[in-house]
């Protein structure tokens, strides 16, 4: 029985087919489609295309489109539809769309980002101090989906910015609280705050994650967290350690919503200034609400976690997003190469013992293992 011939020209990728052809020494790459089939078709048109191209045969032109107006059917079609956070991404517009003015997008390519991430490091913010480049990330984050957007629904035929990289983010940007710190600051925080700051210390869930929570997302026979409605829209489970169940527990259930609001009628949508004055009562500088998420995921590390687990349970799409948050500390580390020294104690132990036979599969010589 004969196999088919594996196409090599369809690459599946992140759940989409993309078409992969050389044409005339020149390597083309295009989005595919959601089947196989319709990835088979549209190399078929391009093939096609090229040799009309090839023979003289001229391809009528698209219709341009420029970067405000598909700004504008992005968010309408596909931020507000898929994306809890899309009212980040109109803030990102916001210094977007003023760079990009009376560009096409066919006109964008790699050097105009790069001026664009140039200028951005210069700009002030309200606070009068220098945009972050976490900031400045997360617009070339956004940029970059709207141009695969604009490929996969025919607006553009490349996407020239695919392979603009990010800035390498300074770690130094991220705080982790001392186990004294977290205590002080729980015991300095109002008390509806001392709750939310348990549940983000022991879970590593994000700010809405926790502000949003309904009761019907506790499930206290299991000790589970359900979390329908996450940043990546994928749904998970937290599990709930003691401390997080009790807290939990201790709570009225006067609403639908855990963390109530009466005023507004919903849940509490911000904590920042109640965060902002038990940090401040407590001498605690530099803290942002975020770092209860980077501190929980640092302390699972610590504790011998590995990262994949860390990674499900703060919800990243990988484990390189979750290399970001982890640090072990000084003692973590200590630990490790302590731990090293001891397997090469074993070793040199059996080395040295004449009625054993090893075989030693170690790069490391025995005149250092003796010494």
């Amino acid at each position: 029985m004969v196999k088919p011939k594996k196409d090599r020209n369809l690459k599946f990728i992140d759940g989409k087919w993309y078409v992969d052809f050389t044409f005339n020494k020149k390597r083309i790459r295009r989005f595919g489609g959601y089947t196989k089939e319709q990835a088979r078709n549209r190399l078929a048109k391009l093939r096609l295309e090229k040799l009309d191209e090839q023979l003289g045969f001229k391809k009528p032109e698209k219709p341009d489109i420029s970067f405000e107006k598909f700004a504008n059917e992005f968010i309408e079609l596909y931020s507000k539809q898929h994306k809890r956070s899309w009212k980040r991404d109109e803030v990102s517009l916001k210094s977007l769309k003023p760079f990009f003015k009376g560009k096409m997008l066919r006109d964008i390519g790699p050097q105009l980002v790069e001026n664009y991430k140039a200028k951005r490091k210069t700009d002030i913010t309200p606070r009068k101090t220098l945009v972050m480049e976490a900031t400045i990330n997360r617009e070339i984050a956004l940029l970059k989906t709207m141009f695969n957007k604009a490929l996969e629904w025919g607006r553009i035929e490349t996407n020239q910015i695919v392979q603009v990289k990010k800035f390498k983010e300074n770690q130094k940007d991220m705080r982790i609280l001392s186990d004294r710190e977290m205590i002080k600051l729980i015991d300095a925080a109002p008390p509806h705050l001392q709750p939310i700051i348990v549940i983000a210390a022991n879970t590593g869930m994000r700010r809405m994650e926790i502000l949003s929570l309904k009761w019907e997302n506790i499930d206290f026979r299991r000790g589970i967290i359900h979390i329908k409605d996450s940043k990546s829209g994928k749904a998970r489970e937290v599990y709930m350690n003691d401390m997080v169940f009790e807290t939990l527990k201790a709570l009225e259930q006067e609403s639908e919503f855990v963390f109530f609001n009466p005023s507004t009628g919903t849940h509490i949508t911000d904590v920042k200034r109640s965060f902002k004055r038990a940090c401040g009562d407590t001498g605690i500088k530099g803290l942002r609400f975020h770092d209860l998420r980077h501190t929980a995921a640092t302390r699972m590390v610590e504790a011998g976690v590995d990262l994949v687990t860390v990674s499900k349970i703060l919800g990243h799409s990988s484990i390189e997003m979750t290399m970001r948050y982890a640090h072990p500390g000084e003692k973590t580390m200590r630990a490790a190469t302590e731990k090293l020294g001891q397997i090469y104690e074993q070793i040199r132990q059996k080395v040295d013992t004449p009625t054993e036979e090893v075989t030693i599969k170690s790069p490391v010589s025995h005149s250092y293992l003796s010494n």
